[in-house]
């Protein structure tokens, strides 16, 4: 049962997302949307350039609040109905983790924020839709694209 504590903590979470550089990394990461191993590791692995900066801003925010619900310092139900960005994060990358850790030679790579998000029914469903709406939204931006380049040609 969450205490306030948790409550605290939870809150706390939510005011370190509200920083200036955060929020600029977690917008970029909405908008990053890789197509391929090839896509998502032109930019990981562009070290120096701002994208990279975002990508490990927004992958160890929530790798460390993971890792506080793993070692029980935060009420998992709590975390899980305050802090659906993270599913968001994790069904993201799920397609590029296991060569994302191979390639960096770092198996540990985004563990905690694998285990909180897939260790529930509840989470494993929350990816499933989380899967089915960026299917949506690839094809509402295929369509945008199209009717774009129709519009150019016209």
């Amino acid at each position: 049962m969450a205490t306030p504590a948790d409550a605290e903590l939870i809150l706390k979470l939510y005011d370190f997302r509200r920083e200036a550089k955060m929020r600029e990394a977690r917008n970029w990461f909405v908008n990053f949307n890789p197509s391929s191993y090839e896509d998502f590791a032109k930019t990981v692995f562009a070290f120096g350039a701002q994208e990279n900066a975002y990508f490990r801003q927004v992958t160890s925010y929530w790798e460390t609040a993971a890792s506080l619900v793993l070692h029980g310092t935060i009420d998992e139900e709590l975390f899980f109905d305050t802090q659906g960005e993270m599913w968001f994060v994790f069904t993201k990358l799920k397609p590029y983790l296991a060569q994302f850790r191979q390639q960096l030679k770092a198996p540990e790579a985004l563990k905690n924020v694998e285990a909180v998000a897939t260790r529930s029914q509840r989470g494993q469903e929350r990816i499933r839709m989380m899967d089915e709406r960026f299917k949506m939204f690839a094809q509402m931006r295929a369509q945008s694209q199209q009717q774009q380049a129709q519009a150019k040609s016209a």
